[in-house]
């Protein structure tokens, strides 16, 4: 099997430890040649600390673990134990969140509901168990800070691996403005002293789509005109794991002269799907297969009404021309993957629910600042969904504004209910302008979690709610805010 720069072989996992396998990350100052992390035996850091990166052939400031974007990828099987510890070389407090882990609460690292943020100086020991095989990411849950470089993948391999594949590859897809126009902080400044909505309008989808415009687009922490070039052999079945860590950007996804076959969502098996296009709102993520041809093709990610775009390059053919990332890929047009599409596997199938409440995502404009609400309350007072455990209830989320509100719970899956055989399992879904979906919450694993909207300026503006278990704590730490 090659080990070219882009190639994670499946043969090829560290139990409980840290691998930094598959394309090269952008590498800061101080990273070894090839941006690879190293492999902590047993266990592993994740050093949080500031960073220099090249984007655009300049160097940018952020923060990074490890001084790499993304940080190292995080691989263990699943039934096995994750051992990290965070170490926090910022000048600010951040937590680590292991997102779409069906996690025990006191490692969900959601600062005021699970633990207390990570103070400068200080490290904080993560273990867990990863109970479900699938493809996740981890990242900071504080304020902006995933909005810099703050974020890995988290890749789960099924010991008994049903799905039929020879290679695999993960994408991570970004939006970038640190140390371009500022920083996250002084981007969301920037919106707060806006009196009027400036947000993106998506005119094939439907509603807006985003605020920023972001400088660069990236796969994998490459920009555009320096590609991710994904390295293969024609006649390879490839499996590709797509993961949108971006703060504000959906992305159309396709590969160039290729359908895709979607097996998985948010982790999850589906019944097999093959389309030429998705969309994966932030926080999503998608697995799919492809049958690759000979040559080089363009694997692109457009970002949905912003009119820039993350490209990356599948390569089987030394000698083939690499393609342009400003050419057209008539996939992006044609067929595109919707939920009603989607089927989990039937051991994925929840029981009919109990009760349904519904929660109304709505916005309020005012002179400092938008207000992203659920059920009118923001993030400071939050919105509380109480649950007893055992029980299954669903969820209506109604969504009373002009914008896109990718939903993610924490601590939990969900089956989106969006069709009359069922749908998808996943623990983050998109929900369009002024439409409703049904989600249907299994309560099995007791404590207080996030329940937002992974556009980071909404939750950082106020669409923050709980779903808790009993009566609600105390609370006695801050919002990380």
């Amino acid at each position: 099997m090659n080990h070219a720069r882009g190639i994670v072989s499946r043969r090829l996992f560290v139990s409980g430890m840290f691998a930094a396998l598959g394309a090269a990350p952008v590498a800061a100052a101080g990273a070894s040649a090839s941006g690879v992390a190293a492999v902590a035996s047993g266990g592993g850091l994740l050093r949080a600390r500031p960073a220099t990166v090249f984007l655009g052939g300049r160097a940018r400031s952020t923060w990074a673990y490890d001084g790499v974007v993304p940080g190292p990828t995080i691989r263990v099987t699943a039934g096995g134990t994750v051992r990290a510890r965070l170490v926090n070389d910022l000048p600010a407090p951040t937590t680590v969140h292991w997102h779409g882990i069906r996690i025990a609460a006191d490692m969900d690292g959601a600062p005021g509901f699970s633990q207390r943020a990570t103070r400068p100086g200080e490290s904080f020991d993560y273990v867990f168990t990863v109970p479900d095989a699938g493809t996740y990411f981890y990242h900071s849950h504080v304020g902006m800070q995933s909005d810099r470089g703050l974020y890995g993948a988290l890749i789960v391999t099924d010991p008994h691996e049903p799905l039929g594949y020879d290679q695999e590859f993960t994408v991570v897809l970004d939006d970038w403005l640190d140390g371009v126009k500022g920083t996250p902080d002084d981007a969301r400044r920037r919106m707060n002293t806006t009196p009027h909505d400036e947000s993106l309008t998506s005119p094939a989808l439907g509603g807006t789509s985003g605020h920023v415009r972001y400088p660069y687009y990236l796969v994998n922490g490459h920009t555009a005109d320096e590609p991710t070039t994904f390295v293969s052999r024609p006649g390879t079945r490839a499996r590709f794991r797509v993961i949108n860590a971006s703060a504000d950007t959906a992305f159309r996804v396709a590969l160039g002269g290729h359908r895709m076959t979607v097996t998985h969502t948010d982790g999850f098996p589906c019944d097999p799907v093959t389309v030429d296009t998705f969309v994966i709102g932030m926080g999503e993520r998608y697995d799919f297969v492809a049958t690759l041809d000979a040559g080089a093709f363009p694997l692109m990610a457009m970002a949905e009404g912003k009119g820039g775009r993350a490209f990356a390059v599948v390569r089987t053919t030394p000698g083939a021309r690499r393609p342009s990332p400003k050419g057209k890929v008539p996939e992006l047009q044609r067929r595109m993957l919707k939920y009603q599409d989607l089927q989990a596997q039937r051991a994925d199938q929840l029981g009919p629910p109990s009760r349904t409440v519904t929660v109304t995502l709505g916005l309020r404009m005012r002179r400092g600042g938008n207000e992203w609400m659920m059920n009118g309350r923001l993030a400071n007072d939050p919105m509380r969904l109480r649950v007893d455990r055992g029980e299954t209830i669903r969820i209506i989320l109604h969504n009373d504004t002009h914008m896109w509100h990718p939903m993610h719970l924490h601590g939990h899956t969900f089956q989106v209910r969006a069709s009359d055989r069922g749908g998808p399992r996943k623990d983050t879904v998109n929900v369009m302008p002024r439409k409703r979906v049904n989600i249907d919450v299994h309560a099995d694993n007791p404590g207080e979690w996030m329940f937002h909207c992974h556009n980071l300026y909404h939750q950082e503006q106020g669409m923050m709610g709980v779903l808790g278990y009993g009566k609600a704590p105390r609370r006695t730490h801050g919002m990380g805010h």
